[in-house]
Order: structure tokens, then sequence, then C-alpha cells
């Protein structure tokens, strides 16, 4: 079964220059080694809402799908014995853009690692691991560390870290990414119920937002634009890190 989660996403920049929004955003929830909805979904082919293997999992463009990420979770030192979940943005009519993804592995409903999987504006991609060590379950409260080192906002420097907090229920889905960097930093939470996937939804979503992706990408855009008013400094895209995951 596929999970919907029609949600909404809150990003508020701490520091110097004050800037915030709000933005509905849809994620599935989804198998993604048995990814099979109602008939308006499909896998790796063109539908309403679809979900690509190569939109995810190692190389943008030409992803590995879950085998990638259950091959970087054994070299993180989790083993066996876990589900693999994805909660991505789908295709919307042929059209893709997910700037952050989930790859979730859990033991029956404990949660116990996440990928955060980053995609800039600039065709780059980086991974984040938020787990324990010894990957014992990850609680709603537990907050997760991983360094940044992966350029996302022209307006922002690679430095510092970020903090992750999951609480992710059978009824609802709530992630927290807390970036701090000194004085400057930002706060970006999503929040959703989970519902069944149906061709109902499906239609609604696309009558609602038909070009959902295209979407995304305006506003990131059009958020620039104002921050670039607002006096904040544009700093040149490096390098992306070599190594496909980091914590």
């Amino acid at each position: 079964m596929i999970d919907y989660l029609p949600g909404e996403t809150v990003h508020v920049r701490r520091g110097a220059i004050d800037h915030r929004f709000r933005y509905p955003v849809d994620y599935l929830c989804l198998d993604p080694e048995h990814p099979t909805g109602p008939s308006f979904f499909s896998h790796n082919r063109l539908n309403l809402f679809a979900f690509f293997d190569r939109d995810h999992g190692g190389i943008r463009g030409a992803g590995e799908g879950a085998a990638w990420a259950r091959r970087m979770l054994t070299r993180a030192g989790l083993t066996g014995g876990y589900s693999l979940r994805l909660m991505a943005q789908p295709r919307v009519l042929g059209r893709a853009f997910n700037p952050v993804c989930f790859w979730m592995a859990f033991r029956e409903e404990t949660l116990l690692a996440v990928i955060a999987e980053v995609n800039n504006t600039f065709g780059d991609r980086h991974n984040y691991l938020c787990a324990h060590d010894d990957f014992s379950p990850i609680l709603p409260d537990h907050v997760l560390e991983a360094r940044k080192i992966f350029h996302v906002s022209p307006f922002q420097d690679i430095g510092g870290g970020y903090h992750f907090q999951y609480a992710i229920t059978a009824k609802h889905a709530v992630i927290r990414i807390d970036f701090r960097n000194g004085g400057e930093g930002l706060i970006a939470t999503y929040r959703a119920p989970r519902m069944a996937l149906t061709n109902r939804r499906i239609l609604q979503a696309v009558l609602r937002r038909p070009w959902a992706p295209v979407r995304i990408m305006a506003l990131i855009y059009w958020q620039a634009l104002r921050l670039k008013l607002k006096g904040a400094r544009y700093r040149d895209r490096p390098a992306p890190p070599k190594e496909d995951l980091s914590r």
C-alpha cells in the first residue's frame, strides 16, 4: 500500500535577515522495491502520479533506487531484518523535483535509520545519514546531527550542521530540520497526515496543482529573489562533495 501525505512545509530563517514562508507540499510514502498503487499511479512509466527508480538513490537522474539505499545502510552498519520505505514527492504528469526526500529503515514499526536525499537547483545531490551509532530506535524527541558539506541555498555558507528530528507514525509524519551555523540558520518543518493513496486523491491533487514540480522550482527562485532584495549575500556554487553519503 502507498500512503498519501498532503502536508505543509514551513521555513523560518534565523539571523540578521528575517524571512519565512509556508507552502502545501504532497509526499508519498511507499515501498520502493514493490511500489504498487491504484491505476492512476505507475512505477517506471508515465501516469498522473508516478515513481521512477532512476530519480532516487545515487547519481541524480541515473539512480539505482532501493538497491543503492540498502547498500549505503549496509556500509553504515545496518544489516538485515528491516523494511525500506521512501518518502518522496511523486512525478506529476511526468515531471519531478524533490528538494529533499527520505529513505527510511524500519524494524516492524520502529524507525532505525533515515537517509535524507538532498537535491539543489544546480543539478547536484548529496545524502545525509541520520541514525544512532548502534542503530537503536529513533524516537520523536531524539535529535540526530549531521555536518553540512553540501551547497543548497546560495544565501548560506557551507558550515555548521543540521539537527534532524523524525516523528513517523501510522497516522502522521512530522519532520524538523534545524540548520545552525553560528548566529545564522534555518528551521524547516514538514507536517502531514498519512492516508491511503486512491485514484480520487490523485485526481484531486493533480487538478489542484497540475504542475506541482514546476511550481516548487518556481517558488524556490521566488524566495531567492525575495532574499536578494532583502540584502542577503549571494555565495558562488562550490564543487559538490565526492562521497554519496555523510553524517
